[in-house]
């Protein structure tokens, strides 16, 4: 679908504004609201310095209820001691004033920045002009204004049928450095207009970002202000649930999800390609994720990938310090059809070459097998560019 389009999810709204948060001035901060009352659910960062918004909506939305999200882009309100804690609940008083809501109803999320105060004034005239000009085709907007160092628009859509009823999937995502999971700098909020109970949608998050915003990684690094947030308003008219059009709903999720991961990893700082990391065959569930995680994040890894080079010497040395059960001589290593390494020893120079010519593709697959048990799992990376270090070292100034 074409994100200049988009026309949100029956009973959703959006806006956005340039409050001045931003250095170069664009759009920063935005709204999301439900018509009537929705269903909310959130997974949060599991980094132990939380920032001051993420606290906050942890609180609000353990009701399961929820009718706004605002957002800010500029300024992550982190390690911003109390000062930063009473600015997150002023902004969430004044969006539930405007709106005619209680403050609990109303969700904050921002990124940005750690560290710095965050500029009330700004927030404070920026959000009657959120309000204001909520519209049913704000989406693409609130997408834009969620964006700091993304250089695309995240956005994807399920439709689909419960109960008799059409009901629609939409997320929009920011992300592209500090991104690892156990939730990454960034922010996802998804709307539905299908009615869900609280608990089922609780249930259906956190399967989903198990196996979507939990599978990729760009830098290793997990921000102090990750969360993904869904709000349900049930204006889809499609009656309690039942388990079949659960699952319907638990799928059209995970595919929304599964589109922005991936949309994430492909926007990797500075990076080139996109890279399916597949481990097979380990002895368990958790070493099967725990190699997939250790090569995905390694630094000489991912820069052989930059520099299209089938350097597999990196991606045994990644797999010895994993802590997984492994043994050297059963390994096998592909770059996709290509084989590279048989039961640990290299195939030669020719298909090295072949296998250098698929990392000259912008997305490729590297595939591991073990050889140890049944268990596999993968992981979505990229590659380690000199643009990483440019966009970092200058992020701030």
């Amino acid at each position: 679908m074409d994100s200049q389009n988009i026309v949100m999810a029956k009973g959703f709204k959006a806006s956005a504004a340039a409050a001045g948060l931003k250095k170069n001035k664009g759009l920063d901060i935005s709204l999301i609201y439900s018509e009537c009352d929705a269903t909310a659910a959130g997974v949060f960062t599991t980094n132990k310095v939380k920032a001051a918004p993420v606290l906050l909506t942890r609180e609000n939305i353990s009701s399961g209820r929820a009718r706004a999200i605002i957002a800010n882009a500029g300024n992550a309100n982190a390690c911003t001691g109390q000062a930063g804690l009473e600015n997150a609940r002023t902004t969430v008083r004044l969006v539930a004033d405007g709106l005619g809501l209680r403050p609990e109803d109303i969700l904050v999320a921002s990124t940005g920045v750690i560290g710095k105060p965050l500029d009330m004034d700004l927030v404070s005239a920026a959000i009657p002009k959120l309000i204001g000009s909520l519209s049913a085709d704000g989406l693409t907007s609130a997408a834009t204004a969620i964006m700091t160092t993304d250089s695309f628009l995240k956005f994807s859509q399920y439709d689909g049928h419960a109960g008799g009823s059409p009901f629609c999937i939409q997320g929009i995502a920011k992300g592209a450095g500090m991104i690892m999971p156990d939730m990454a700098t960034m922010l996802c909020f998804i709307i539905s207009d299908i009615a869900v109970e609280a608990d089922d949608l609780k249930k259906a998050l956190h399967n989903s970002v198990e196996r979507t915003f939990n599978r990729i990684t760009v830098d290793g690094d997990t921000s102090t202000n990750d969360m993904v947030l869904v709000l349900a308003n049930g204006t889809a008219g499609n009656g309690r649930l039942s388990q079949q059009d659960f699952g319907k709903f638990q799928s059209g999720l995970t595919q929304v999800m599964g589109e922005l991961a991936r949309m994430i990893a492909k926007d990797g700082e500075g990076a080139s390609k996109l890279v399916d990391l597949q481990i097979k065959g380990a002895m368990s569930a958790e070493d099967a994720i725990n190699a997939a995680r250790t090569v995905a994040n390694s630094s000489l890894v991912k820069t052989a990938f930059y520099g299209q080079d089938p350097n597999w010497g990196r991606i045994m040395a990644a797999l010895g310090r994993s802590g997984i059960v492994m043994d050297e001589a059963s390994v096998d290593i592909w770059v996709n059809d290509i084989q590279i390494v048989s039961n640990g020893l290299g195939l030669g120079v020719e298909v090295e070459r072949r296998a250098a010519e698929m990392m000259t593709l912008d997305k490729f697959t590297v595939t591991v097998d073990l050889k140890q048990g049944r268990y596999e799992d993968k992981v979505v990376t990229c590659d380690l560019t000199h643009d990483y270090v440019s966009i970092n070292a200058d992020y701030r100034t």
